[in-house]
This record gives C-alpha cells, structure tokens and sequence, in this order.
C-alpha cells in the first residue's frame, strides 16, 4: 500500500510516500524551488518522485495531508466573530505570511495541482485530512521506542498549539492539548521578529544569542507567559494582540512599555537586545520542563517523544534530559512541519488503518541523490577540474585537508529532510581551531558572528567528549562541553559551554563516519565542525548549486561522491574541463 502525504500553501511544503509502512522518501518542496519554508505546490517534489521511483497516480492508494480543514475553518471562523469587526485584519495575506488563505480549501487545492501534474483526466485517490498535531505526534511511529510520551508543541495547529500523547505499539492517545492560538511556540516566533529577525524560522539565532545575555529580563517575562495548573501554561494576551491582527499587530502597547521598542532593520545588537532573548529561551525552557515534568508524574513514562517547531529548541531539549525524570528523548530530523506530510501518511496507516509498525527512523537521507554521470557534467560545465579517488584515498586526502585548516564542502548520496545538515549536504572544517568559527560566519556563510557551529562526533567517543547519556543523530540536543575537552574543540565551543552535537553512527552514514574517523585518527580529535551547504538560501540540492555556493564562498575544497576539486576555474578556458585522475587504493 502506497500513501502520499502531501502539503501546500502553508511553509514548509512538501510530500512524503510510505510503501506498506516503509519509508520510501521525503521531499520538501524548498529545495527545488529554492525559496525558503516555499508554499507552493511541490510539483518539482512531485516530479522527482514520479521519475526517480517510476511511479503514476495509478500507484498512489490513498492520499494524506496534514491539517484537518475543517476544523481549522471552524476555529477561524470563530476567532474573527469574537473581536468582529477588527478582526477582519486577519483576512489579509500580510496577516499571516507563514499561510495563505487557500489552506481553508487545502483538498481542493491539492486536487487541481494533482490534476495539473497527472492531467485533468486522472482519476484522484481519497485525500484524508488527518489533524495538524496527529501528524507531528505520528513521528512516534517510526521511533526507537515502543511506549513513550509524545509532546507536540508548535506555532498553531488546526486546533491546537500544545499536544500531549501516550503512544504504544502502533496507538496513539491523545490526553490533553491546549487552545489553537495559546502558543509559546508563536510566541517565540514574533519575539524573534520584534528583535529583528525573521520570524516562522530565524528563531534558531535568537536561541543562539541568548547565550550572550543575562536575566534583566527574566522576571518580567514570567508575566508574558505562565505555568498553570495540571503541567499547562498560559500566554497573558495583555502582551499581544495577535488574536485580532495577527503578524500585521502581535503586540500591543503594553510590550514596548514593558520591554523597548522593537529592533530597527540595519540597528546594531545591543544589550537589551541579547538581555530579551535570554529572557524568552529562559521562559521557554521553564515551561517546556513545567509540561515534561507534570507528564512523566501523570503517566509514570520516562521515555519521550517531542516533536514540533519548539522541538528544534536544541538547548531546550538538552534541559530535558538533564532537569527531568525523563531518560529517554528522541526528536525527529523533520520535528518541524517538514516532516508534517510524513506523520500524515504514518497516522493514517498505523493509528486509522491498525496496521503494525515495522520501520525505524535510523537515519535522515531519505531526499534525492544525483549520479556521478551529472556531478561530472557539472563540474565540467562550471570548468572545474577534478580528480577521483577510491573511498580509502578520498577520506584521507579529505582529513587532512581539514587538519590542515581548509574548509570542504561535503556533497555525498541522498540529501537530508528536515531542515539541519546531517552529514550529506555539509560544510566542514575543524573544531580544534578557535578562529575556525569566525572563518565560517564571516567568510564562508556571511551571516552573524554570534551563531554556533555543529559538532559531528563519532558515536562510540562522543561521552568522552559531552555531557550525555544518550545518541543524538539529528543534531537536537544541545549538552554541556566537558571542561577538560572544550580547547580540544574550541570551535565547537558556544559561550555557554554546550554543543549541538550530531552523534554518527557507522551503520547510518558510513562515509561519513569514515570521514570523521579518519579525522580522528591524524588528529586525535574524532569530531568535526558541521554546518548546512549553503549560503542564505535553502539547503543545496543539484549539483550545479554545490558547486555555485562552493565558487561563490571562500570554501577550499569541493568533494561531491569521489569527485574531488580545489580549482575555483580553468586557467585555460578552452581547455576540456576533463583532467581527471583517478587513484585506487
């Protein structure tokens, strides 16, 4: 049985397809149309999988999106009665860019791009609209374990921000969820845009910046958002005004009383600024361990499930396992809305149909993957030269020269859902070199100065070298440094002495692995400093954009499969790009 869950007008477009349980692939729309967290039908997605996996509608049984419509119709029909007629301002675009208003006919919609694509004639399988936090919480399904609690925080679902779930076997019970638009999740999204940056997906630098400020803050922000009774927290909507005007108005007055006006365009971080964001991951993290805390005392469980935009919360996370009962927490690659046309297709054949479960998530790479044929045409139309090696020649070549201070872009196999570099679709360098920070966010990415680098850690010494006591393969966990290894990784290092480790195992990435191990071999550090392939823009997908980013950064290697180049361009541009070496082992 094949099931294509599939979205649109919403960010994070995208499709999924499960083959009798299986996970075959997962495609995000941004990727080819190379516009972040894109709306859009996802017919370059749709077309990939048709051609890679040889497929037509005809093999499609059942089709899945993840918002229940009617119910998101329902609940927005009612918030625009209750503060009518201001309320109106909700209608407009600008009211809520991380949506558009198609999504209150999302089956209709999704039935003309599906006609557009396979012709007005094809007939259409069933489209099931499974709820927005069913699906997030279906990631259970595919997880290492076989009872746990699941916790869905995000934005706003269909009818909910906050969702609480046991999950065993192949069932799903859903104990509690909060109002649709009492959210810390959006809460954090329009502080993130109040200092400055981009809300529905710059909320990962204010998390990093943060850790330059102090609890000026803290205690007045205990008022924005409140633990309650029974592990639930409120939003004091005294703060926002978001529930008339959405993004055109999320605050009201008493805010800026409250903390400033908001961060101009072009103005210069300042104090209050880093002070603020403290303020908001310090209540973010209070409440995130207010719900854990209550949920292991109501069920008794203490293995967990999160999943959800807050779940990118890295250091959030980290809390968890470290302040809370919970032994066990597992978040998905795609806990974002990534991964919601997924968790449809999981809902609907495991909790619907009662179908066992027999797959595990083990690894992310789960995208499209480009032959050696078209990597070669590319590197020769962009007038590369290039050399190939064997596996054993290529990691050794490749580890030195990241110990000797180069910084390689690393293009390998099947690109990663969700919205972190895993391993395929990296930028390395190495950790031991303290100014190795600063190369990649001034030279490399052009981005802020304040933002942290990934360390990539061989599974089997990643104890050795961080505070935990479970893996991490998704980058989602944010533990403390060892003290006596922090010069060890110095550019691994955040100011507040964590690391958003990627724990690699053999078994998931094997070049990968052998990359980081033959790293560790010449220089006795097995970690290497990770950061997505790409330069403020989606993640790279084609070859042509590897090698565009490579050319248009300071990077000093390109190695896509065994194809290894450091030639920026030919000297000689009428000779054939075609120098090519090959070495065995």
């Amino acid at each position: 049985m094949r099931i294509l869950g599939i979205v649109a007008k919403t960010h994070d477009s995208g499709l999924a397809l499960l083959s009798d349980g299986h996970l075959d692939v997962v495609l995000e729309e941004e990727r080819f149309d190379r516009r972040k967290k894109s709306q859009k039908f996802p017919r370059f997605a749709l077309a990939t999988l048709c051609e890679d996996l040889k497929l037509g509608l005809s093999d499609i049984d059942v089709v899945t999106t993840p918002w229940n419509v009617s119910v998101l119709r329902r609940l927005a029909l009612q918030q625009l009665l209750r503060r009518f007629p201001l309320s109106l301002s909700l209608l407009a675009p600008a009211a809520h860019r991380a949506q558009q208003n198609q999504i209150m006919l999302l089956n209709q919609y999704l039935r003309r791009g599906l006609r557009t694509h396979f012709g007005s004639g094809a007939k259409l399988p069933e489209i099931v609209n499974v709820g927005h936090h069913d699906s997030h919480a279906a990631a259970f399904f595919v997880s290492p374990m076989e009872e746990a609690l699941v916790l869905v925080m995000d934005g706003y679902g269909d009818d909910a921000s906050t969702s609480a779930y046991v999950g065993k076997g192949n069932r799903l019970e859903r104990l509690w969820h909060s109002e649709q638009m009492n959210s810390l999740g959006l809460v954090y999204t329009f502080v993130t845009e109040y200092l400055g940056f981009a809300g529905f997906g710059d909320e990962g630098k204010v998390m990093a910046l943060a850790a330059f400020g102090d609890d000026t803050y803290v205690a007045r922000f205990r008022d924005v958002v409140r633990p309650v009774a029974e592990g639930r927290y409120d939003v004091n909507m005294d703060y926002f005004s978001f529930l008339t005007f959405g993004e055109l108005r999320p605050f009201s007055a008493k805010f800026f009383e409250v903390f400033g006006p908001p961060r101009a365009p072009g103005e210069p971080l300042g104090d209050r600024h880093r002070d603020i964001a403290f303020a908001l991951q310090a209540i973010t993290e209070e409440i995130v361990l207010h719900v854990v805390r209550h949920l292991v005392t109501q069920t008794g469980l203490t293995q967990m499930c999160l999943t959800g935009g807050v779940a990118l919360n890295c250091v959030a996370n980290a809390k968890v396992l470290e302040e809370t009962p919970v032994k066990r927490l597992w978040v998905p690659p795609c806990a974002s809305d990534t991964g919601a046309p997924l968790g449809s297709a999981l809902w609907h054949y495991h909790q619907t149909l009662g179908n066992p479960r027999t797959f595990e998530l083990t690894h992310p790479f789960y995208g499209k993957a480009y032959s050696a044929g078209e990597i070669k045409s590319a590197l020769e139309r962009a007038g590369l030269d290039y050399e190939t090696f064997s596996e054993a020649v290529l990691l050794e070549r490749v580890a030195r020269d990241l110990a000797d201070g180069k910084v390689v872009g690393w293009y390998q196999g099947r690109f990663e859902m969700g919205p972190r570099a895993l391993g395929n679709r990296s930028i390395l360098a190495d950790p031991r070199r303290a100014e190795m920070r600063d190369v990649l966010n001034d030279k490399i990415k052009a981005r802020e100065n304040f933002r942290p680098f990934a360390p990539a850690v061989l599974m089997e010494r990643a104890a050795e070298y961080f505070e935990i006591t479970q893996p991490d393969p998704f980058m989602t966990l944010a533990p403390r440094v060892r003290p006596d290894k922090r010069k060890d990784i110095a550019a691994a290092v955040h100011v507040d002495g964590t690391g958003r480790i990627q724990t690699v195992e053999r078994e998931a990435n094997p070049r990968y692995w052998g990359l980081i191990n033959a790293f560790g071999k010449l220089t006795g550090v097995p970690v290497l400093l990770n950061t997505s392939f790409n330069r403020k823009e989606p993640i790279v997908t084609r070859p042509e954009e590897a090698i565009n980013c490579f050319l248009e950064s300071g990077m000093d290697v390109l190695v896509m499969g065994d194809f290894y180049t450091t030639d920026r361009r030919r000297q000689d541009p009428g000779k054939r790009a075609s120098r090519e070496t090959v070495t065995a082992a």
